[in-house]
């Protein structure tokens, strides 16, 4: 089912909005059999998403009019929630309900500590297009054939980020030009924080992974461990300490061949032992709420691999720079920005992660976490 909205047209008084209940099934089908021809949702899938915990209806009145519903749901293994489906009645359109349910159905997903939303809606439905654009969204992709008819559907999505002071702020922030850079533009985003004068040119990312990785991918160039990354900084005059849920080898499961999980197991326990030998700290257990938060009291930030299934279903492991804290939600540089037909990024990647949150995304299915604290050395 498509994330949808019919048109605004006129100013009205504001609706009331509230949860969903069993009585409004009815007021919700006849809108659906208005204003959609397919893909109309259906009586029972209307009761289980009343009931369901991993759900939410979010329905408008004005007066006695049934003015519009929407549908969000909640995945228990990612940090993204998904407008499901969005209608207004053609008696309240103009008074700007569209909006207002798109703004109810982010504050709930924030309240479930989601990080982002996302939607599809059907190609050439422009009215409900220009409602998602003005709320901020933007289109990362296509469905083709999505829908009964055959009519594709556009992606659309949304960071919820909150503003808080310590935004206002933040260190230098510098995105991946590659899929396999994140931990090379995080090591960047450290040199940064330490060093205001700190302007890389374009050749550092790559040398920085050349220095760190060890891991290969099915196809392609391949990413980077803890270790490697902790040396790199070492070797620039920070001063790292790596928090690990276990000793290497890393990321076996990623390739078949056993000549290259042969590579990778001895190079990645050869950083291991240089590491102990230049008197980097390691800490063989997962960074703890406690142990993260006082860190970033002390002035320190942290280089944080993330599942990138329970981010926004990126797949591979991911490294993030985590570089304080407000209250116990965690801010994040994503190295992964979206980027323009150069390559540029289109803005910084900049988000309040609640720990809640933060702790489930940080430990992949394989059980790995990995973080590494720094300070200025």
């Amino acid at each position: 089912m498509a994330a949808r909205s019919s048109a605004l047209r006129r100013p009205a008084p504001a609706p009331a909005l509230r949860p969903g209940e069993p009585a409004d099934i009815d007021a919700i089908l006849a809108l659906e059999n208005a204003a959609f021809a397919t893909d109309r949702l259906t009586r029972s899938a209307l009761r289980r998403l009343l009931r369901s915990p991993s759900a939410a209806v979010i329905v408008a009145t004005r007066g006695d009019l049934f003015a519009g519903y929407a549908v969000v749901l909640f995945r228990s293994n990612t940090g993204a929630a998904r407008l499901y489906s969005l209608a207004v009645a053609p008696k309240a359109s103009g008074a700007g309900l569209g909006s207002a349910l798109v703004a109810a159905a982010e504050a709930e997903a924030v309240r479930r500590d989601r990080l982002l939303i996302r939607l599809e809606v059907r190609a050439g439905n422009d009215g409900a297009i220009r409602l998602y654009r003005s709320c901020g969204y933007r289109e990362f992709g296509r469905h083709l054939a999505y829908y009964a008819d055959g009519a594709d559907a556009l992606r659309f999505e949304k960071r919820l980020t909150q503003h808080i002071r310590a935004l206002d702020h933040p260190p230098p922030y510098f995105h991946q030009t590659t899929d396999f850079t994140c931990g090379p533009a995080c090591v960047m985003m450290a040199l940064g924080w330490a060093d205001s004068s700190f302007r890389p040119e374009p050749s550092l990312e790559f040398r920085l992974w050349r220095e760190a990785t060890t891991i290969f991918m099915a196809s392609g160039p391949g990413g980077c461990g803890p270790f490697g990354l902790a040396l790199t900084l070492k070797q620039r005059g920070l001063a790292p300490e790596v928090h690990v849920s276990g000793p290497p080898p890393y990321f076996l499961d990623t390739v078949k061949s056993a000549e290259r999980q042969r590579v990778m197991r001895v190079a990645q326990e050869d950083f291991y032992g240089q590491a102990a030998a230049l008197g980097i700290r390691t800490r063989l257990t997962p960074v703890s709420e406690s142990g993260l938060m006082a860190a970033f009291d002390a002035g320190c930030v942290a280089i944080v691999l993330m599942s990138g299934h329970h981010m926004v279903s990126r797949g591979a492991a991911h490294w993030v720079f985590a570089f304080g804290r407000s209250g116990r939600n965690v801010l994040v540089h994503d190295p992964a920005a979206f980027r323009d037909d150069e390559g540029r990024a289109v803005s910084a990647e900049t988000y309040v992660v609640p720990w809640s949150a933060f702790e489930r995304m940080a430990r992949l299915r394989n059980g790995l976490s990995a973080a590494i604290v720094i300070r200025k050395g």
